[in-house]
């Protein structure tokens, strides 16, 4: 067993000193809340235990059975306050260490000496390093865009109201790097901090229902309007000094580099919560923060700008429009007292304020679009610059107008989600055909292209016609799911007028295959009045899941750019496709070796596919937030794509946890944009330069093949692993979790393949085994060494990016993983499923040495010492929750799984595992 010393055994290096002085008294304040709370004996057994699994850890002889000692015999509510502890613990732990990176970041700012690593900076000196024209770097980043699109899937799962909290800690601690606090404040904050970590152990971890549409869309719009709105003037800003300082040139009046989506409130996929009046209410929130966050802005602005006539002079252009708005809104121009008069820009901006409540009311003179609103705030802009304003507010009024920019009236679009499937039967209902679904793609294909025809022709335009727009009249009279489908796209239709094309993003069909389920949404989108088939530019986005989806990925997409109905279609768009890949499926389907090499092909397919036909690829990446679901660090990702594939744009979910890891705080956020960014940019500059990877493709493919070929062997076909998945993993717990508005299955069944990406995930993290993360690789890596060598497999690590990031990936899942932990789980296991426990230890030990081996190191993260060092000083403060979790598990199917304490009591393992890991599915 590795050994995890204790954490005053641990060297730290000088610049982490402050973290382990923070962890230290954190520790110190989360023990005293302990003693407090819960009183002596609480704050013993946390002791013993941490004690005992320490001592565990260092392979002490006879600590595991103290430790085990020490934590029998707790009834549910002593297990549950044990469990609480221990995940108090790590969440000031884990918010300890990002603020630490926020402490490290301006220490490296202020040292001035290289640019940081993945800063702008850094990456406009590696374009100019590289021979990059200035043109050229410039052109890079004004057709670059970073799309972060936010989802609500079940894998957070913690509270809001203790995200809250955490982030009131996170704030203390932000506020104690500031060198001039006094002992005082120093006083104030751990004050602020003690009573944040005290009424967080006050609160109930676990929401007795699980969260609403509302709820969800609120948590994600958080993140939208607190930090993004806050942060993205402040990456233009970074850029445009680092242009100007590497003497590269002006940026100019470039695109937004950053544009915020959601999938909240249009993911129909699996949730029947979803439908045409989530659609309609979640586009009104959006609209409706919008325009706040506007006045807002714009109110503080006239405060600010309270330049005078006898002192300066502005545009022409402002005092015109001041004039025509006057006569508009007469009633703002009388409150104006007398003394304020002669303040232009005041009074223009109060003026453009009333223009936006008007458009909050829907009222007379209301702005149409956002770009009515950028064109008002460019005339200030312009204005200012023109009349010794550069120092005068013109800071503050062009930062609004990148705001504007960025977000429109809509916030963050609004995407729609929908199973290939479902949007068959919906098909099949309308036709009265029940024999759609199963008709080949091509009859279905035929059949449509006629539907389509028809309604190009004009014939069918409206009535009972099955290629005309259905009435809602009509609509009534169908099946719930086909009126429930062609409402939401009556919706989008009124959406459009009401808050412009920007506000929806794409229609996702997940689980595409084939031509056909693009021609079903767009005949769809007809019978629900979006459009006729001469005016009906949707983004209509296909993802492909499955490895054989993938796998066809580039041929299907030659049959859709050829398509007579889709070819029309995609000239109205300017020749722009958008394609989705998914992570999570694709590696449930093959394991983590078949599904990214099948990705990557696919990726580079898809973009050949594209060249080929003239089309203007946006690949939307499906990433998850563990490293089985496609998450680990964005930018050696896409390091790792192929170039052609990118293209400047990058647009990819952002899930679950990783939404408040990656954006919970400001600073963080911002470097976590920098880097996706500057990625983007440096690997679309070099995409004549990279060399191309076929000399290593035969071997990925032997990787690949075996490495699938024994993970389905285990998942699939083994008659016991169903015995053995549902038994030795708290899958049943995860299944009772009020985390998400959204079922665990996608149907009601309980099989492997029906059961979501991310449950399946997350049940394999909470034994610690993290299967998912790398199982099949090791035998596939072994099988690669044999038939290519241990220098031609070396020499790929070290030179392809692809190959390199699935290792590091991996190495960071095994080095979290602990099969000694897992092992436990197996008392849950029925006899004759046990066996499969050492097909997994034998793989686990596998794929271990070939990692080593073929990256010539001696332990995992050896490279990595700061990610080690954590994971290693994390463990044993995971493993009594995970005993404790074995236990209850037990006794609770004992009981046939009923509600109460011992539910209650599992569920806090599930939080506290999931902290302290730092991963959930």
């Amino acid at each position: 067993m590795p050994s995890s010393p204790d954490l005053r055994r641990v060297d730290f290096s000088p610049k982490d000193e402050p973290l382990r002085q923070d962890v230290r008294l954190l520790g110190d304040l989360v023990g005293s809340v302990i003693r407090e709370q819960g009183g002596e004996d609480l704050f013993q057994c946390v002791e013993a235990a941490r004690h005992w699994a320490i001592r565990r850890r260092e392979g002490v002889e006879g600590a595991a059975g103290d430790l085990g000692n020490v934590l029998s015999g707790l009834d549910a509510d002593e297990a549950a306050e044990v469990i609480r502890a221990f995940s108090t613990y790590f969440q000031v732990v884990n918010l300890a260490e990002r603020v630490h990176r926020i402490r490290r970041g301006r220490q490296y700012m202020r040292d001035g000496r290289e640019p940081h690593e993945g800063s702008l900076a850094h990456t406009v000196h590696r374009l100019i390093a590289e021979d990059v024209p200035p043109g050229r770097i410039l052109e890079l980043f004004q057709s670059s865009r970073v799309e972060p699109v936010f989802t609500a899937h079940p894998t957070e799962s913690t509270r809001r109201v203790i995200l809250d909290k955490q982030e009131r800690i996170a704030q203390e601690l932000i506020h104690r790097l500031d060198p001039t606090r006094t002992p005082h404040d120093e006083r104030v904050s751990w004050s602020v901090i003690r009573e944040n970590v005290t009424t967080a152990w006050q609160t109930e971890e676990h929401p007795s229902a699980r969260p609403t549409v509302a709820d969800e869309r609120e948590h994600v719009l958080y993140y939208v309007t607190e930090v993004l709105y806050r942060i993205l003037p402040a990456l233009h800003e970074q850029l445009e000094v680092a242009l100007k300082q590497a003497g590269v040139g002006e940026l100019g009046a470039s695109s937004p580099l950053v544009r915020p989506g959601s999938w909240v409130g249009g993911d129909m996929d699996g949730n029947p919560n979803v439908d045409a009046k989530t659609f309609r209410q979640t586009l009104q929130r959006h609209r409706a923060l919008a325009l706040h966050a506007y006045q807002a802005e714009i109110s503080q602005l006239a405060d600010h700008l309270t330049q005078s006539a006898s002192r300066v002079r502005w545009s022409e252009a402002v005092s015109t429009r001041t004039e025509k708005y006057s006569v508009w809104f007469p009633e703002v121009v009388h409150g104006i007292p007398d003394r304020m008069a002669g303040m232009g820009y005041r009074v223009f901006l109060q003026l453009v304020g009333a223009r936006l409540e008007a458009t909050r009311a829907d009222g007379d003179h209301a702005y149409t679009t956002p770009t009515e609103l950028a064109g008002d705030i460019e005339l200030v802009v312009e204005s200012l610059r023109e009349n010794g304003g550069e120092h005068a507010g013109l800071f503050g009024v062009t930062r609004l107008l990148r705001r504007i920019r960025a977000f429109g009236f809509h916030m963050a679009a609004l995407d729609v989600r929908q199973d290939a499937r479902e949007l068959r039967d919906v098909v099949a209902d309308l036709l009265g055909d029940p024999e759609w679904p199963t008709r080949t793609p091509t009859e279905r294909t035929e059949r449509l292209h006629g539907l389509l025809a028809n309604v190009a022709s004009g014939n069918g335009a409206r009535g009972t016609h099955t290629s005309g727009v259905m009435e809602p009249s009509e609509r009534s009279g169908t099946s719930k799911r086909a009126a429930r489908t062609l409402d939401v796209f009556a919706a989008i239709r009124e959406a459009r007028q009401r808050y412009g094309p920007d506000a929806i993003g794409s229609y996702i069909i997940s689980m595409a295959q084939d031509v056909d389920d693009v021609l079903t949404v767009l005949w769809l989108a007809v019978r629900g009045g979006l459009g006729s088939a001469d005016d009906m530019p949707l983004d209509v986005t296909p993802l492909f899941e499955t490895v054989p989806d993938l796998e066809r990925a580039e041929s299907v997409l030659d049959a859709l750019f050829t398509d007579p109905v889709v070819a029309p279609h995609l000239g109205r768009r300017d020749r722009r496709q958008v394609v989705m890949v998914g992570y999570s499926d694709s590696n449930k389907d093959g394991g983590i070796a078949s599904a990214r090499w099948a990705l990557q092909k696919a990726l580079q397919g898809m973009a050949d596919a594209a060249s080929r036909h003239d089309v203007t690829l946006t690949v939307f990446h499906g990433r998850g937030g563990t490293v089985s679901r496609g998450g680990g660090a964005v930018h050696r990702a896409v390091s790792a794509m192929p170039p052609a594939s990118i293209g400047g744009r990058l647009r990819l979910t952002e899930q679950g946890e990783v939404i408040d890891a990656k954006y919970g705080l400001a600073p963080i956020a911002l470097r976590n944009l920098e880097r996706m960014l500057g990625s983007i940019v440096l690997r679309t500059a070099t995409a004549t330069s990279q060399p191309d990877p076929s000399e290593w493709s035969a071997l990925a493919d032997t990787v690949s093949a075996t490495a699938r070929s024994t993970y389905r062997g285990l998942v699939y076909e083994h008659p016991r692993f169903k015995d053995f998945f549902r038994s030795g993993t708290p899958i049943d717990v995860i299944e009772r979790m009020a985390i998400g508005s959204r079922p665990a299955s996608r149907r009601s069944k309980a099989g492997v393949e029906d059961l979501r990406a991310i449950p399946w995930v997350f049940s394999w993290t909470q034994c610690r085994s993290m299967l998912t993360g790398w199982f099949g690789l090791g035998s596939g890596l072994e099988a690669a060494t044999r038939k290519h060598g241990l220098e031609t497999m070396r020499t790929a690590a070290e030179e392809w990016p692809f190959f390199d990031a699935l290792l590091a990936d991996v190495e960071m899942v095994l080095a979290k993983a602990d099969l000694d932990i897992a092992a436990l789980y197996l008392d849950l296991v029925p006899e004759e499923a046990r066996p499969l426990f050492s097909v997994v230890r034998e793989e686990f030990d596998r794929t271990v040495a070939s990692v080593l081996e073929i990256r010539g190191a001696i332990g995992l993260l050896d490279s990595e010492r700061t990610l080690q060092r954590s994971i290693r000083l994390r463990n044993p403060y995971v493993d009594p929750m995970n005993i404790l979790q074995v236990d209850l598990l037990r006794r609770w199917r004992e009981q046939d799984r009923p509600d109460g304490d011992l539910l209650d009591a599992l569920l806090s393992t599930v939080n506290g595992i999931a902290r302290g890991l730092q991963n959930t599915g």
